[in-house]
């Protein structure tokens, strides 16, 4: 039951290249910096990576986009990170946009065990009727774009209205960072950090959190986790240090009066 790992390295053991990942945060809070870092220095690419984001050009899965480690992303947002634009504009790389909250629940999905399910969100736009461009040639010609999704009308609110079909997401692994985590893998997030790690650890197959305090079993209160330990594998706890590095994406202050 002792899920606690000694390194970054022995965290990350058995990602490959090709592979396919979910990772946590939302923007730069909450992300995974020091699984993400270990990855980047173990040389794996051609990743296909889920994530709200793709951080920013120089922290977060912005050092594995910038060396081109990442083939292919599932995200809904895209702001913040200039490289992430150029290659997906130049061809470089293949994006799967889509809506925040269908996002979160297409992770939440994959990890209760739903294969897909209906959406309002979507319903008479390129994500539900396809052409939406995943994909460009270098000469800004579309090379591969989405295909149209099932919809089915439902009585709904008491009228007819019409929903479409979305898929769940299940990857080969999963990375999060929580506040507080135990031996057994129960986990605690911080605030906006819940937005999309716990979502994220449940679409693993294989989950790694690394955590910034870790304390017993026992410990965190039942009616307190957040995250079941039954959805994590592996827990890396990190270094004070570790703990405190964090960045925002923007800072902006007034002036003074």
């Amino acid at each position: 039951m002792d899920k606690v790992v000694s390194s970054p390295v022995e965290a990350i053991a058995g990602i490959s290249s090709g592979m396919s990942l979910a990772v946590g945060g939302f923007g730069l809070c909450g992300i995974p910096s020091v699984l993400i870092q270990a990855l980047h220095d173990s040389g794996v690419d051609q990743l296909e990576v889920v994530s709200n984001n793709c951080g920013v050009d120089d922290w977060g899965l912005g050092i594995l986009l910038k060396d081109k480690r990442i083939r292919r992303m599932v995200s809904s947002y895209v702001g913040e990170n200039k490289e992430f634009a150029r290659q997906y504009l130049h061809g470089e790389l293949e994006v799967e946009l889509t809506p925040q909250g269908t996002l979160a629940e297409r992770m939440r999905a994959g990890g209760a065990g739903i294969p897909a399910f209906f959406t309002m969100t979507g319903v008479g736009t390129q994500v539900a009727e396809g052409g939406m461009p995943w994909k460009y040639h270098e000469d800004g010609t579309v090379d591969v774009a989405s295909p149209k999704k099932e919809t089915r009308e439902f009585e709904w609110m008491g009228r007819p209205r019409e929903f479409v079909l979305e898929k769940a997401i299940v990857a080969d692994f999963a990375l999060v960072r929580a506040a507080v985590g135990d031996r057994h893998g129960n986990l605690v997030f911080n605030e906006s950090a819940r937005n999309f790690n716990p979502l994220a650890a449940m679409a693993g197959k294989i989950t790694v959190a690394e955590v910034e305090r870790l304390v017993e079993p026992g410990e965190i209160p039942p009616d307190s986790v957040h995250l079941p330990g039954i959805y994590v594998q592996h827990v890396l706890a990190l270094t004070p240090e570790q703990a405190a590095e964090k960045r925002i994406e923007r800072r902006t202050v007034t002036k003074e009066a």
